[in-house]
């Protein structure tokens, strides 16, 4: 067995969401925004939607699979500010708008520069976008960034996780996929379509985007600026 092959099975056996790991910094992206209301695009089994809903007055979390959505919907059944909707972002009403949108691994299912053209069109004045992605590794600098996280990943998850578990968790179920886009492209379609954004490189296979919807944004499209930099 190779190197690869052991850390993937010591990986299964301490599984933890990288998705969830950015919980923390999603929520204090949103703390200036107004708190009125709330979209989660792909919400899955909806823990992010959960800290959003302690924050917002009304939540909505929309999620395509419908075997992960009947969980999300089971567990804020209850919940009068949370609703969930088993569609898509294209079925969300056109004259719909949010103080914040978040999309945690959910960007690379859907058409890039369409979808980021839509997200900003949802968010009302002041609001703000936030995303975590996921990109096609491509370069030196990706495959570096790639074997940091391949030899930290199975530290995290046994600092989690210590028990052998003998299944994933439940919010590590729902469907995913490979990303298409490089990095370059994203940000390429983050300045077509967000000027004025912040983009970074995050750890393990990920890239966050945020994006504040001014009451200036005209100015800001006309000088069409995006504000690019990588860190951990």
């Amino acid at each position: 067995m190779g190197v690869i092959d052991r850390l993937n099975s010591f990986n299964e056996a301490h599984p933890w969401s990288h998705n969830d790991f950015y919980i923390p910094w999603v929520l204090r992206q949103l703390v200036g925004a107004p708190h009125s209301s709330a979209l989660d695009v792909g919400c899955g089994t909806g823990n992010l939607l959960d800290r959003l809903a302690q924050r917002f007055d009304s939540v909505t979390g929309v999620e395509p699979d419908s075997a992960t959505e009947q969980i999300a919907a089971a567990r804020f059944s209850s919940h009068v500010a949370v609703r969930i909707r088993c569609s898509t972002l294209a079925d969300v009403g056109r004259g719909e708008s949010f103080d914040a949108i978040t999309l945690v691994a959910v960007l690379h299912h859907l058409p890039l520069e369409e979808t980021l053209g839509r997200l900003r069109g949802m968010l009302s004045p002041g609001g703000c976008l936030v995303i975590v992605g996921c990109y096609r590794e491509a370069t030196i600098v990706d495959r570096v960034f790639s074997l940091f996280a391949l030899g930290l990943n199975p530290i995290v998850g046994f600092v989690k996780h210590r028990r052998v578990a003998d299944k994933l968790p439940i919010e590590m179920t729902a469907p995913t996929a490979a990303p298409t886009e490089t990095l370059e492209e994203i940000k390429r379609a983050a300045q077509a379509q967000l000027p004025g954004c912040r983009i970074r490189r995050r750890l393990f296979w990920r890239y966050s985007v945020v994006f504040t919807e001014s009451r200036l944004a005209s100015r800001l499209n006309s000088e069409n600026e995006v504000v690019s930099s990588f860190d951990l």
